[in-house]
């Protein structure tokens, strides 16, 4: 007789345990806040979203709705790799957030080969209007609001010239980049980065 058997009942296989319900597509949206890029048998055109800020380097407080720029940079590049994706849809409701972090998504957004379409639908603010005029076809909803400001920092700022010429050429290639990918002057850009009244 062996130990830890039952003679009465033969002993069974033993089966799998079962996975838990949450699957791993349900722990990529609590991560990433993305789903996988689709297969073909789903759509052949991947929507992925930029909601609240933009996160660069520096990680914001839990309570904040972020986007961070390590999780849509490396989609962005699957995506233009994937023959399967003919398209990208760019659905953006953004404050705003880290400059070089939303000039990185940018021109990622720009130098894809595949038909790229944005979609501004509540607001597409500060750093949001490049990723917003980076795709090849851009559009905002009727209630959706853009707003244009000069590039600003928080925390302790000192006030020597390198630190004035360093916020300098940023805004540069900010302007640079709207006036490049879409239709508005540098002049007409700066004149309503710089107007006081709505």
């Amino acid at each position: 007789m062996m130990l830890g058997t039952n003679d009465n009942n033969p002993q069974q296989p033993q089966q799998e345990p079962q996975k838990e319900p949450k699957s791993e597509l349900v722990e990529k949206i609590q991560e990433l806040g993305q789903t996988n890029v689709p297969d073909l048998g789903q759509s052949n055109v991947h929507c992925m979203t930029i909601v609240g800020q933009i996160e660069g380097h520096m990680q914001l407080p839990p309570q904040n709705k972020t986007t961070k720029y390590e999780h849509i940079i490396p989609q962005l590049v699957a995506i233009e790799q994937n023959p399967k994706i003919e398209g990208l849809l760019l659905v953006l409701n953004t404050v705003g957030g880290d400059v070089e972090a939303g000039l990185a998504i940018s021109e990622m957004v720009a130098s894809m080969s595949k038909p790229t379409v944005t979609l501004v639908l509540g607001g597409g603010h500060s750093i949001g209007v490049p990723i917003a005029v980076a795709s090849k076809y851009s559009y905002i909803a009727e209630t959706a609001t853009m707003t244009i400001h000069p590039v600003r920092l928080t925390g302790l700022v000192i006030g020597v010239p390198q630190t004035f010429e360093y916020l300098d050429k940023m805004q540069d290639r900010v302007i640079n980049f709207v006036t490049k990918h879409s239709s508005i002057t540098e002049e007409k850009f700066k004149e309503l980065m710089f107007q006081k009244e709505i």
